[in-house]
């Protein structure tokens, strides 16, 4: 059995060193008035977890390779997606960042320092099943963790397709003002975000050999909530509304929001 004690080290050293990150991060957030960098660094705060846990976990060192391969390939992949999206436009902050910082005013640093500590502290809740599996002793890779890493290949892999079509959508000037529904956008509104969801879905899955392993679940089931009902679709679909109403309101009525799906007939019937 894991050492309990170890485990809260191992998190606890990771939350340090993810607040410290998101402090200075908040700091040059402050000078270019753009807290929209928060979300780059929450991505790329997870492969600073997989080192730490690497070193300092007494799991067996397979497991560990493997495990720790796999989070640090797709979190520095949407890290530097993030980055790539963010960094055209440092001077343009993002529309729900910028609606924040009218509805702080004076309060808008201040509170974005906080917003931004939560950002870290969520990043360790969410590698609980990390913390899981990289202690797991056992000298055999069993079924359930192969399981695993197969359903994340395929998230890993859909994800980056779906970012892939979509960057290619919006770069033909063509389809200014249309709606992307084409390859796996033609199955889902937000087949990123199901990607995204998914891989978290097989680090529970791969979690579920360890002991404990069933706490894993913690995380999944955050990251369906707020894709799917805070941050993700909810401003999502708002934004796409607003830029292209009658053509996102149709898309709306034959697609699903979020898990692929055959198209609907408008009717909301399949």
């Amino acid at each position: 059995m894991p050492r309990t004690e170890h485990l809260l080290f191992i998190a606890l050293i990771s939350l340090i060193a993810c607040c410290l990150i998101m402090t200075m991060v908040w700091l040059w957030a402050k000078k270019i008035k753009n807290a929209g960098v928060v979300d780059v660094f929450w991505a790329l705060n997870f492969p600073v977890i997989t080192l730490i846990t690497f070193f300092l976990s007494d799991g067996f060192e397979p497991r560990k390779i493997l495990i720790c391969g796999m989070f640090l390939l797709a979190e520095l992949r949407l890290g530097i997606h993030l980055w790539q999206r963010v960094i055209g436009h440092l001077d343009e902050e993002e529309g729900r960042y910028e609606q924040l910082r009218k509805e702080w005013g004076e309060k808008a640093d201040r509170n974005f320092f906080v917003f931004f500590q939560f950002q870290a502290i969520s990043n360790v809740i969410l590698a609980v099943p990390f913390f899981i599996i990289t202690a797991n002793p056992s000298q055999a890779i069993s079924s359930l963790e192969y399981i695993g890493a197969a359903v994340w290949v395929i998230a890993f892999f859909g994800e980056m397709i779906a970012d892939r079509q979509l960057a290619a959508f919006k770069k033909d000037p063509s389809n200014k003002g249309k709606v992307c529904d084409t390859g796996l956008w033609y199955y889902s509104r937000h087949p990123n975000y199901f990607f995204e969801w998914l891989t978290w879905m097989a680090y529970f899955i791969f979690a579920l050999a360890s002991p404990w392993g069933v706490l894993a679940i913690i995380s999944p089931a955050i990251i369906l909530y707020l894709l799917t009902k805070v941050t993700g679709v909810p401003n999502n679909e708002e934004q796409n509304l607003r830029s292209k109403p009658v053509a996102y309101k149709k898309y709306q009525q034959t697609t699903s929001s979020f898990f692929p799906w055959g198209k609907k007939d408008g009717k909301g019937k399949m």
